[in-house]
């Protein structure tokens, strides 16, 4: 079974909104929406390719990114490892830059069912979460 190690910012502004793209049409778990990030390369940590992966997807900067969570979730075919990390500083806008529709959502407004299923339990702790 293949096996993808993926970093993944939840990028929350002073405002306790989290940025969110929608998974394109043509992905696995097409059309949900989506912490942004990407795989991590080969050489790559995950801090790396979270950088990397942002400015790619969404034209941002990071400045700072802390880690929350790893979550190792299996489907039937695939195997993922997500590096999840708080980014509460950046340069830049955030913006679909793919485009892939995007939008801010208050951080105790998301919804986990919209999600892929490896997302779910973070979500849910980041809507548990006290401001």
């Amino acid at each position: 079974m293949k096996h993808l190690q993926v970093a993944v910012g939840i990028i929350r502004n002073n405002r306790q909104q989290i940025f969110l793209a929608q998974r394109p049409a043509t992905s696995h778990m097409a059309n949900m929406w989506e912490f942004p990030g990407g795989k991590i390369e080969p050489g790559e940590t995950p801090a790396e390719a979270l950088a990397r992966e942002l400015r790619e997807e969404t034209g941002i900067e990071v400045t700072n990114a802390t880690p929350y969570d790893v979550v190792d979730h299996t489907y039937s075919d695939l195997r993922v490892t997500l590096h999840f990390f708080i980014i509460d500083g950046w340069n830049g806008e955030p913006w679909g830059r793919e485009g892939q529709p995007s939008r801010w959502v208050s951080q105790h407004e998301l919804v986990p069912d919209e999600f892929p299923p490896a997302n779910a339990e973070i979500v849910r702790q980041l809507k548990a979460e006290k401001s």
